[in-house]
Formats: structure tokens, sequence, C-alpha cells
């Protein structure tokens, strides 16, 4: 059987007579689900997120219904909730349709967990680049509270909650949540150390936080509507519902697709919905959720332990499409950025290309991450101009391991991840470019003005 997309959260998305305004939103249901959700208890309304077993959609895959569990809401203090829009993993594009087509399902989900935490403030933390989106967001913002939907006694009831907006400054660390959270508050955008800084506990001004990325937020509704138990069997039981893929990179068909959890295989997914690879070219590599993730090398194989205790042989192209199989392969979905590479890219530039970008995006607290993200890339760069040493390949291997697992966030793990999987699976190409590189002799290398030595 072909693979399909099955579309819950992308309905709308490409719609033909389609608009962004309410009016076109209310007449096929939009806010119904919200005026019955004031009107039920919010204990009822936690427990059905919890029993759907929805993971966050923004790249940690947390489940929701706990993190919603962990709030302190015996502190005192006001509780808020931010959408985090900050869409800036490289090869992840998802939730631009939805702020840009669908805005007020975003509205919806925001407000109908707002209530359900019973959240005195939500925000919206976007991209700094959408800048179109922010005011497409703040007009639906503003059409909801128009009607009742945001604002003073939402929806008839006792419960009242605005929502601001607010644009990054473009870093790419703020996509973490205590990060955007410190740039939220107004401080630099610096991630911080968990404990204490849970945002459950101590978020936004130190207050009890929730942060749900855009495409978790619209899951809400359709919880409320549909019931925790039955959102729960949509897909694989470990991994429930759909997800949104971004495929960017070579193949026939890059685009956004949303399919149910585990109902192909990343090679069917691939050729039946994304066309395969372009005319006369084979795939090479895989990056299956942003370029954080570790690579897959097509045709490579994992010995994949199943919960009955057996161990199966599993191709890449026979991986299920849910985040607990790719996990098995040692990578991970993370924001569904899926980004692949044929057999024409050379694998040291593509890795150079996004050392260059992580080593740029480092907030710098962390020694680790700051030094060695650097280091990672001028050695990278140095291997692709020509002055590449043998032991350059080692040498990235051992300062990616360094680097893992000391920092505060994840940033670290974004730096060292990809050179671990790239470096390890396709080390004899970058041999084979290094001794090509020294059999052209030391005249090729002066030719190349622009380098220095570091």
């Amino acid at each position: 059987m072909a693979a399909t997309q099955k579309r819950i959260i992308y309905r709308h998305i490409d719609l033909e007579g389609w608009s962004a305004d309410i009016d076109c939103y209310m007449k096929d249901g939009g806010y119904e689900v919200l005026k019955s959700a004031v009107a039920r208890p919010r204990e009822e309304l936690c427990a059905e997120v919890e029993k759907s077993k929805i993971k966050g959609r923004g790249g940690a895959g947390f489940p929701m219904g706990m993190k919603w569990k962990f709030l302190d809401r015996k502190s005192g203090k006001p509780i808020y909730l931010v959408c985090n829009a900050d869409e800036s993993e490289p090869g992840t594009c998802k939730d631009r349709p939805l702020i840009y087509q669908d805005p007020h399902q975003i509205i919806e989900g925001i407000m109908c967990a707002s209530y359900a935490v019973n959240a005195a403030h939500a925000f919206i933390y976007i991209r700094g680049e959408y800048i179109n989106g922010y005011r497409i967001l703040q007009n639906a913002v503003d059409e909801a509270k128009a009607k009742g939907f945001v604002g003073k006694n939402v929806c008839g009831s006792d419960y009242s909650c605005e929502i601001t907006i607010c644009r990054g400054g473009g870093c790419y660390v703020c996509g973490e949540e205590t990060g955007l959270l410190s740039s939220l508050a107004g401080g630099r955008g610096y991630p911080r150390i968990k404990p204490p800084y849970f945002p459950a506990v101590m978020g936004l001004y130190d207050c009890p936080t929730v942060v749900n990325n855009v495409e978790s937020l619209c899951w809400v509704p359709q919880i409320f509507k549909l019931g925790g138990e039955a959102v729960s069997k949509i897909g694989v039981p470990v991994d429930p519902g759909t997800h949104v893929w971004g495929v960017s990179g070579q193949v026939q068909k890059p685009g956004r697709y949303e399919i149910e959890t585990g109902s192909c295989k990343l090679g069917e997914f691939l050729y039946d919905i994304c066309g395969g690879p372009l005319a006369g070219r084979t795939f090479k590599a895989i990056i299956p959720g942003g370029s954080s993730m570790k690579i897959l090398k097509w045709g490579e194989k994992f010995n994949v332990k199943r919960p009955d205790g057996t161990v199966e042989e599993l191709r890449v192209e026979d991986i299920p499409m849910d985040s607990a199989s790719f996990m098995s392969c040692g990578t991970a979905i993370g924001s569904c950025g899926m980004i692949v590479m044929d057999n024409t890219v050379d694998m040291a530039e593509a890795l150079a290309n996004l050392n260059a970008f992580y080593a740029h995006e480092s907030c710098g607290q962390c020694t680790p991450c700051r030094e060695g993200s650097l280091w990672i890339s001028r050695i990278t760069k140095r291997i692709c101009d020509g002055w590449g040493r043998k032991e350059d390949i080692d040498l990235l291997l051992d300062i990616a391991d360094n680097i893992c697992g000391r920092t505060i966030c994840a940033h670290g793990e974004s730096v060292a991840w990809p050179v671990q999987s790239n470096v390890g699976k396709f080390r004899e190409e970058y041999l084979s470019k290094i001794e090509r590189q020294d059999m052209m002799g030391g005249q090729a290398r002066l030719d190349n003005n622009s380098y220095r030595l570091i």
C-alpha cells in the first residue's frame, strides 16, 4: 500500500477557498471547542491531554500532558502559557504555514490550553524573520478579541486571558524554552540551568509556565473535541497522532506532509509522497529531524531490539515513521525537518556548512560550546579549503565528544551530534578527500589566498 497523508493539523493548509480571517475559520466550526471547553472542569481537560499521550512537536518530544501536570499550582504565583513559534532549526518550516494560513487554529489552541492550566496571560514568541506572520497573528488575536474569544470573560465565562505577541531577535538558542523565557522577559537569550529553572516551577518572571510549540497547541482542540482516548489510538501507541514533516534537499517533491505515525516506512515516504531522488541520482544520507539530529546513511542496517526481546535487523529505508523507531536506530525525529542528501553531496562541505551555523549561533555561556563549536567549524573549513590533515578526522570526533553533556542547553549536542554521525559514517570520504589534497601538492594550497592557518 502506498504511503498517504492524513491531514488533521494541516487540514486547512493550501485548501482552495480558505482564508486566514475569523469568519472563514468559524464557518468550519472554529472556536466551538473553546466555547464548550470553558464550561468543563479544568482537571478533566488536563486529564484528557494526559490520556492522549501526545508528545510535544517542538523537538524534545516530551509528553504534553506530563508537562502540564508538573505545573506548580500551589505557589500562589500567576501561571503563564507561552507558544513557541521561534522556528529556527535549519531544515524546519512546518509551523510557518499554520501561522500564515491558519492563525485562528493556533489562537484557539492557545486559549483552550490557557483555560485548562488556568493561565493568567498567554504569549506567542514568534521568530523575528516571520514579519508577515507576526502581522497575521496580531490581526487574528484582534479578531478573536472582538468576538469574545480572547480577553475578558472568554466566551461569556468568568475566565479572562490576554494574548501578547513578541518577536524574537533572530537567536537560534531562543528555541530552547529557558532561553526563550529569558528573552521574553527582556533579558539576553541565555538558556538557564535545570534545576532550578524548570519552566513548570520557575519560568517566565520566575512563575510557573507552560511552553508548547505551535503544532503541539494545535492538537489541544482536537484532544478536547475527540477525547484523549480516541487521539491516543491514532497512529502507534508509543507516539500517537500525526507528524508534520518538512522535507528539503534532493528529492523530487520537497514540501510539508502530515502523516499518521507509523503508517509507512521511511523509504515509502520518500518515494511515494516525496517522489524519490532526482533523475539519475541515488539517496546518500538523511537527517530526519532538523540539522542537529544524527545523520542516517542510506543503505546502513541496524540491530533493533523489539518489545518482546527479539532482535531484528532493520534497514534505513524500512524505519517506521515514528519517534521510537528512529530512536532505536540511534537518531531522533526532533522537529521533523527532514533533510535529504543524494550522491552528489560532498559530506565534508555539508558538515562545514552546518558547523559554521552552529558556531555563529552559540550564545557563549558554556566554554565547551563556545570554543568547541568554533574549533570544529575551523577544522572542517580547513579540510574543505585543501589544508586537511589525517589527524583532523579524529580531532573532530574528540572535540565533539568533549562537548556532549557538558553544556547548559542542548546546543552543545546540536554542535556535536552532526559531527559524530557524519564523520563516523563517512570517514572514508573524509580520508579520501584529504589524501587527494595531499597528492595535489603545496601549490594548490598556496593558490587559496583566502585561507589562513589556525
